[in-house]
């Protein structure tokens, strides 16, 4: 149940951008744009570029305005510290323009439709994120040396500043061109059904758009009320209803039972001048990554993909972040990892490291690499840890406690076999185990495996003695799958260091 409830909220989710669509014409022009409209409804975020390309546009002009300003900035201070923009001062100009694209895009920053309160919180993150990564980089390198502290100091204070000032006329303008863009249209709902419920809801959040009322679909549907609509009718009377109330816009909203209504009613509204929008009911169904797309003109619903696979572009900024950051991880937890080593050596007969079998991406099995905390034995069951296990060693307890045990699956970053966030993998004998009991258990390998993820930082760790304690995991890395994104990995790293000492942990 927690699973299919996890679907529908998935798909309530979908409906948040959908009442912002323009009209569009009849004839081939229609149903391109009911292509667009099923498109936008099911996956707003892989088809943004294609559907709002103004806003992409306007992503660049503000982007081109912003990096302008802050490398004005930083050629004005070296010039005045030292009457010479320098080379090294040059590649950092070059750094900010590569690095700011992903890190300003994923963060939103340029959202033309947010508060300018809500643009200045994303810009400071932004910048923040984007001075963390020139440092790195300089550290890396080791040209930090070449810059002047008072120049680095200055400008990473005042660019914030100058970036914040340049949005003021830019937000106005964009603010001015939405309001004369939208324009208040009327709508009704054909369908007073859970579905119909759930697309009111939504849409009652919408601005641009008016519900009217709702159009009952079978007999008996009089007497459910659709909140916080009116049923005005019947299907019998939909054409009146839509001629006297001045309708722009229908949304066919039935049951899966009823798919059959949705072509007579469809062709009637070909008579009159309304956009006709048809809301799919696949509330009963467990989707994962859902999106539509087009094959030979005809739309083709995809109800189960890889983020990785269905979005190469976020796909390769993932791995490059996976990769840098492992990196320096294990420059920077060296000196850890070699005192855990020889503590693990010495402790007790065995090697360093263990190595398990494990299923990653798309289910191909790896070899993890984890410091070894437990006594060298036989244990073909692969049974799991529990609280007070005699296999554990003394060394073992702490850094299993700590999750320093954890740490040479750095490597396995680096190999590609893993991430640094993403579903927790398991021992291939314990996913033959539970793939038969729990619905879509094997779905959480569409994504690579992660060191932590979204189910270790909400208290899903440790030992899973019961189905539903698994169950709720499988949850977990499910919406982390579904709703994937560079920033999510970014706040689940953050909030990682906070729950390493959890009491679950043994």
């Amino acid at each position: 149940m927690g699973l299919q409830a996890l679907s529908k909220r998935e798909l309530q989710s979908d409906f948040v951008d959908h009442g912002s669509r323009r009209r569009h014409k009849s004839g081939r022009q229609s149903a391109t744009a009911f292509r667009r409209d099923i498109s936008r409804l099911l996956a707003p975020s892989r088809h943004e570029f294609m559907h709002q390309q103004p806003l992409w546009l306007a992503f660049w002009g503000q982007w081109f305005i912003s990096m302008a300003a802050v490398l004005s900035l930083l050629y004005g201070l070296a010039m005045v510290k030292s009457d010479s923009f320098d080379t090294h001062y040059r590649i950092l100009s070059l750094a900010v323009l590569f690095c700011s694209v992903p890190i300003y895009s994923y963060i939103h920053v340029f959202e033309s439709r947010a508060s300018y309160l809500s643009i200045l919180s994303n810009l400071a993150i932004a910048w923040v994120v984007l001075l963390s990564t020139l440092f790195c980089l300089a550290f890396v390198t080791k040209t930090g040396a070449l810059f002047s502290r008072e120049v680095i100091i200055k400008w990473s204070i005042l660019g914030i500043v100058v970036q914040s000032l340049t949005f003021l006329p830019i937000h106005a303008l964009c603010h001015f061109y939405h309001r004369k863009k939208e324009k208040i249209q009327k709508t009704l709902i054909i369908g007073s059904g859970s579905l119909g419920q759930m697309l009111a809801d939504r849409l009652s959040q919408q601005q641009g758009e008016t519900m009217t009322g709702v159009v009952h679909h079978k007999d008996d549907d009089s007497l459910i009320a659709i909140r916080p609509c009116s049923a005005i009718g019947g299907v019998e009377d939909l054409m009146d209803i839509i001629r006297e109330n001045d309708i722009q816009k229908v949304y066919i909203a039935l049951p899966a039972e009823d798919m059959g209504k949705i072509d007579t009613i469809y062709v009637s509204l070909m008579d009159v001048s309304v956009d006709v929008v048809w809301v799919p009911d696949v509330t009963s169904m467990l989707l994962l990554n859902h999106s539509v797309s087009e094959m030979g003109g005809m739309p083709v619903i995809h109800l189960n993909e890889s983020p990785l696979t269905s979005n190469p572009s976020s796909a390769l900024v993932k791995y490059a972040m996976d990769f840098l950051l492992a990196f320096l991880g294990l420059i920077a937890l060296s000196p850890v990892m070699i005192s855990v080593a020889l503590a693990v050596k010495f402790s007790s007969p065995g090697p360093v490291l263990f190595k398990q079998a494990r299923h990653g991406w798309n289910g191909k099995v790896f070899q993890l690499y984890k410091f070894r905390s437990m006594r060298q034995h036989d244990d073909n069951s692969v049974t799991q840890a529990t609280r007070g296990d005699s296999r554990v060693t003394a060394v073992g307890r702490f850094i299993r406690r700590t999750s320093i045990d954890e740490l040479p699956q750095l490597f396995n970053v680096l190999k590609g076999d893993m991430s640094l966030v993403g579903p927790r993998p398991h021992a291939v004998a314990h996913n033959d185990y539970y793939s038969g009991k729990i619905r879509a258990y094997m779905s959480r390998h569409r994504i690579k495996p992660g060191i932590t993820g979204l189910a270790q930082i909400n208290g899903a760790r440790g030992e899973t003695e019961t189905i539903d304690k698994m169950e709720n995991r499988v949850r977990l890395d499910l919406e982390y799958i579904n709703q994937w994104s560079l920033w999510r990995d970014i706040k689940i790293l953050i909030k990682t260091p906070f729950v390493l000492l959890s009491p679950d942990v043994y």
